[in-house]
């Protein structure tokens, strides 16, 4: 059964702390600990579900207080935990994060500097003054900045305030992709064939990877996230390779070394999570496969992998332990695999912090990664042994950025959130998020909108529950790139499991355009724009009969509504009729029943077409009668750019109107009413003085306005 993920302050009763149990979370704690928060955080805390059931023993003494060096949605994930503990938190943050979630969640909160990343959250001499400041005993790094800085550790240490991550000398081990690989071969890890020392220069590099064979990877020894790498596929490539990913090491890491080794084509990248305590206990907790890549960056990942056998997780799992205790690891790391087409694996790297797909590992085992980090650092040991560890259940996730997918897979975007509905009113939905209504999403930080998971008993399950969550999604002020998330979840090759890192470009070859719809698709979505469009006329219509009764209506009586939509540049004729909140429409032939409760103040509407169920998202409706409706995930513009109906009556009228002006006014606004429910002509905006003639430019006027109010003027 699912917990919630809901921090739950180490339930306080009548001044008595009592013994957590490890069973879901109830809503009863929730509430409890929705009365001790302000109330602007209150909705982060209960909204973001964590589908494990990790209890806490209130018996063991932790920290009082701990510093958490992160901002955005880590950082409130630690805050989460630290709640259900009952230790104290710390937030810092830059000056333009100072109404950040985080900071709002925390108990206490410290600025540290600008905006700029180098003057805030990684400056180490701000970090360590607030650190005194609120008397923090610990620090939870997070992931990122400063989790795997290991000039970091050794102040901390010199402070005696614990570092709630592995020792200075397994973080310089493993944060060394040199040393890394050293190390990984003594404890007979495999690893991917190469060069073990520094490549000097470009001459030498092209040498090297001659002997070893093309394709080569040129790799920034201190690198991660996919900076400093570079793919060769002969000498120039080698030569460009070496200089571009020297330079980028350089500015990113502060270090310009480099290595060379043979680069698997069409690997899967699959990772181990490993946690160690400093008692020299070790656990492999299963595997998360991390495969969708754009830019050596990870765009969704699950646990478990569909690809690997038991045998085969066993020994990679086996491998990750033994690599773990070379290094007497103590705490959450991540190693991570290469693996080919015939499941054979290649030792790639470690983090030496809390990863940031983490969630699904925590779905599928019932584990609070952030809870063992803590209770590691405090000094107990694990509580678990190997044969502890399950695979319960699915765990999707998909990183939901505030990027342009249709530029390179994903450009960064900025501006501001003005709408925001996180879709945790559906069942097995966890949403890691740092941000509310208003945010901004700034130039300074990680485009990270926030990480949503979901979890089902199976493989299926927890990927028809992506596809709801993601239609479910409002986020409105900025670009996102949920179109791409729903497109590669419900892509054939990724159902089956044919997926590589270079999914991506090998589907999306021309780069991603968006869904593109089959017949059936494109006939429900232009029946439920049909249906949307004449609701909100009719709705239209029905306040201005009860709330502006001093302009005339005439209630019109229309069985069906001829429309013309335009849908990607091709003109549709669509009749649509309505019998209370269902809609029979007929589209290019096909007719198909449409209903919903069409509430046009919210932002998804879930609309029902001859049985099948879509959530829809109408963007914007200009009085124009343009349209824009997120639909399968893909943004798609339509308008109805004529009335066919309307149009013939009009021109029927004008060719046959043979009276003086003012009778032809009368009988005009009445053709209006009736052929155009919900159209007001507003008192004294037909004039005298035109002849007949002159009702020809109500035709071209028609086009374009198509509004609720048509001011209509033929001269004087």
């Amino acid at each position: 059964m699912a917990g919630l993920w809901v921090g739950v302050a180490a339930l306080v009763a009548a001044g008595k702390r009592r013994r957590w149990s490890p069973k879901p979370l109830m809503w009863s704690a929730a509430l409890w600990t929705l009365k001790h928060v302000p109330h602007y955080s209150r909705q982060n805390l209960r909204v973001s579900r964590s589908l494990c059931s990790a209890g806490y023993d209130s018996n063991e003494k932790t920290f009082d207080k701990i510093l958490v060096a992160n901002r955005g949605e880590i950082a409130c994930r630690v805050i989460k935990t630290c709640k259900k503990m009952g230790i104290k938190t710390v937030a810092i943050h830059s000056d333009v994060d100072a109404s950040s979630v985080h900071v709002k969640m925390a108990d206490e909160a410290v600025c540290v500097g600008p905006a700029p990343t180098s003057k805030s959250y990684l400056n180490m001499d701000a970090i360590m003054e607030a650190i005194k400041k609120t008397r923090a005993q610990a620090v939870h790094p997070g992931y990122g900045f400063l989790s795997e800085n290991k000039e970091f550790a050794k102040c901390l240490a010199a402070e005696d305030v614990i570092f709630i991550g592995p020792d200075t000398h397994a973080i310089q081990a493993m944060g060394d992709k040199i040393e890394s690989k050293l190390l990984a071969k003594k404890a007979k890890v495999n690893t991917i064939p190469g060069f073990d020392g520094v490549v000097k220069d470009a001459d030498e590099a092209v040498r090297i990877a001659r002997e070893i064979g093309y394709p080569v990877m040129i790799k920034a020894s201190a690198g991660g996230g996919g900076k400093g790498m570079r793919i060769a596929w002969d000498d120039e490539e080698t030569r460009d390779g070496f200089r571009f990913s020297s330079q980028e090491a350089a500015s990113s890491f502060g270090d310009d070394r480099l290595l060379i080794e043979k680069f698997i084509d069409n690997p899967r990248h699959i990772e181990i999570q490993v946690l160690g305590d400093k008692h020299g206990n070790a656990l492999w907790l299963n595997e998360r496969e991390c495969s969708i890549q754009r830019r050596n960056q990870k765009v969704v990942e699950e646990a478990p992998s569909i690809f690997l056998d038991s045998e085969t997780r066993r020994a990679m799992g086996e491998q990750a332990v033994a690599l773990a205790k070379a290094v007497n690891y103590s705490s959450a790391g991540t190693v991570e695999f290469l693996v080919d087409s015939k499941k054979n694996f290649y030792f790639l790297e470690m983090n030496t912090r809390l990863q940031v797909e983490h969630p699904v590992t925590e779905c599928i085992t019932g584990l609070d990664l952030v809870q063992e980090m803590i209770r590691v650092a405090k000094g107990y040991p694990l509580r678990h042994k190997q044969a502890d560890i399950p695979i319960n259940g699915w765990a999707v996730e998909c990183r939901v950025y505030a990027e342009d997918p249709y530029k390179s897979f994903g450009l960064p975007s900025v501006g501001r959130l003005s709408q925001y509905q996180e879709p945790i009113h559906l069942p097995g939905v966890r949403v890691d998020s740092g941000i509310q209504p208003g945010s901004d999403i700034s130039i300074y930080y990680d485009p990270m909108i926030s990480k949503l998971i979901t979890y089902g008993s199976d493989r299926t399950e927890a990927l028809k529950r992506m596809e709801d969550a993601l239609d479910n999604y409002v986020i409105r002020g900025v670009t996102h790139n949920i179109a791409l998330l729903r497109e590669v979840i419900i892509n054939s090759r990724f159902i089956k499991g044919d997926i590589n890192t270079k999914f991506l470009s090998d589907v999306y070859p021309d780069g991603f355009k968006g869904h593109k719809l089959t017949e059936s698709e494109r006939n429900q979505l232009l029946a439920i724009a049909s249906s949307l469009f004449v609701a909100s006329q009719l709705r239209a219509q029905h306040f201005q009969e009860h709330e502006n009764a001093r302009v005339p209506i005439i209630k019109p009586q229309v069985a069906d509504w001829e429309l013309s939509v335009k849908l990607h540049d091709e003109v549709h004729t669509v009749v649509t009729s309505n019998s209370g909140p269902t809609f029979s429409v007929e589209v290019d032939g096909s007719k198909l029943n449409v209903s919903s409760t069409w509430n046009l103040a919210s932002p998804l509407l879930s609309v029902n077409v001859d049985g099948t169920q879509r959530t829809i998202q109408c963007l914007s409706r200009e009085a124009g009668g343009n349209m824009s409706i997120q639909f399968l995930g893909t943004v798609i513009l339509k308008s109805f750019p004529s009335f066919p109906a309307t149009e013939r009556a009009i021109q029927s009228h004008v060719q046959q109107c043979r009276c003086p002006f003012s009778s032809a006014r009368a009988e005009l606004e009445t053709l209006l009413l009736r052929e155009w429910p919900g159209l007001t002509i507003a008192s004294g905006c037909i004039s005298s003085g035109a002849g007949p003639q002159e009702f020809h430019f109500l035709l071209p006027l028609l086009n374009q306005a198509k509004t609720l109010k048509l001011m209509i003027g033929l001269g004087k």
